[in-house]
């Protein structure tokens, strides 16, 4: 992408912001036993579709850039370090083993971007249909009973008693993104803000857009840092 679309960028940056604020309040009030809250509102709209928001955004990104592979591969990559971090931390007994990622959002999105040349030729209306029943499928599959083997846990039809702290299957969150890559083709084919009287340098914006251009770093760190400050304040009060 030569020119940076600032709205998408902003918009990025406000989802992984409310996912720190999620985790923040989970890990405060379930972890470490710091306050006894009832969970807001915005608490469960951003858990239950934050990362819906995310992978849209993702799939109208893919169609302005180029290097989907590549990028797709050092995602996926940073979700293997997760889960890795996470089942030794299980091992080690500092963690349950609800803790463990075994295909979570960087898992996702790195799978999503690795096959995007594989839709890229289609038409929209194409990826369209392709979009909606992906999603649908997924959303079927949540009610079927658990599946008899583990390999199907990407896909979204998980086996009895699984459970894990970051879960984005397949289905239907490639349905979500290909939804995405229709609002890219179609609003942003010119490859430009669609907002252009909007001052994108007001201190505002530009630091939504600035969270928004290093979520992957933000996605990565925060949980330590959060972790880090939760540990002193609960070893402190």
């Amino acid at each position: 992408m030569k020119k940076r679309v600032w709205e998408l960028d902003a918009l990025r940056g406000i989802c992984i912001l409310g996912m720190v604020a999620v985790h923040f309040v989970y890990d405060m009030t379930a972890l470490y036993g710091l306050a006894d809250w009832d969970l807001p509102l915005w608490f469960h709209i951003v858990q239950d579709w934050g990362g819906v928001v995310f992978l849209l955004i993702s799939g109208i990104c893919v169609t302005l850039g180029s290097r989907s592979v590549r990028r797709g591969g050092i995602v996926f990559a940073c979700g293997m370090l997760c889960t890795l971090v996470t089942y030794g931390m299980a091992a080690l007994g500092l963690a349950g083993k609800d803790l463990v990622i075994y295909f979570g959002v960087l898992h996702c999105l790195g799978v999503c971007m690795l096959l995007w040349p594989v839709f890229r030729r289609l038409p929209w209306p194409v990826l369209l249909g392709l979009g909606l029943a992906l999603s649908g499928l997924g959303l079927w599959l949540r009610g079927q009973p658990p599946a008899a083997v583990s390999w199907l846990i990407p896909l979204g039809w998980i086996p009895a008693g699984f459970v894990s702290s970051d879960y984005f299957p397949l289905l239907p969150n490639l349905g979500f993104f290909l939804l995405g890559s229709v609002l890219g083709r179609t609003l942003y084919a010119k490859k430009e803000t669609r907002l252009p009287r909007v001052n994108a340098q007001g201190a505002v914006i530009r630091f939504f857009c600035r969270c928004g251009q290093h979520s992957l770093w933000i996605y990565l760190l925060h949980q330590p840092v959060l972790s880090l400050l939760l540990w002193l304040g609960q070893s402190l009060f």
